[in-house]
């Protein structure tokens, strides 16, 4: 069976970012929490995220986190976790990974493997993103 394949647009509801290196120091370590909005293959009304930065220059740097959804994908009802690695540069561009932890589905999304992305631009509030997905034990690349 393939992967399914998922899109659809998620928006920030809440961003609160906090330093943790002191604020002129570079690189600089900081820490986000935030709340997103999920509608399309994956919809849920508030997901809780949090990121590690490290900002290399003022608005360049890479960060990492994790994101825990409780909702519905492609129908399915249940919760997941997304690893989320990526990098956000001077042009006010981040590019960012998504990948489902391993056994983290519940309920109708228990045996969920995935992966995604997004691509987002400083400033606009509502993102559209990519999925794709398999239940069972099916690898998720194709042999």
């Amino acid at each position: 069976m393939s992967p399914q394949q998922l899109t659809g647009h998620f928006t920030f509801a809440t961003w609160q970012e906090d330093s943790i290196s002191p604020q002129e120091a570079s690189p600089r370590l900081a820490r986000a929490t935030i709340v997103n909005a999920f509608t399309g293959g994956i919809e849920a009304s508030a997901t809780d995220c949090a990121y590690s930065l490290v900002y290399l220059t003022e608005k360049t740097g890479v960060f990492n986190g994790l994101q825990v959804f409780s909702g519905s994908l492609d129908g399915r009802t249940g919760g997941f976790v997304l690893e989320e690695r990526g990098t956000f540069g001077a042009d006010g561009t981040v590019h960012c990974t998504l990948e489902v932890v391993e056994n983290s589905g519940t309920g109708e999304l228990t045996g969920l493997r995935g992966t995604g992305g997004f691509v987002a631009v400083h400033g606009e509030s509502t993102v559209p993103y990519t999925f794709e997905y398999r239940l069972g034990q099916e690898p998720l690349a194709a042999s």
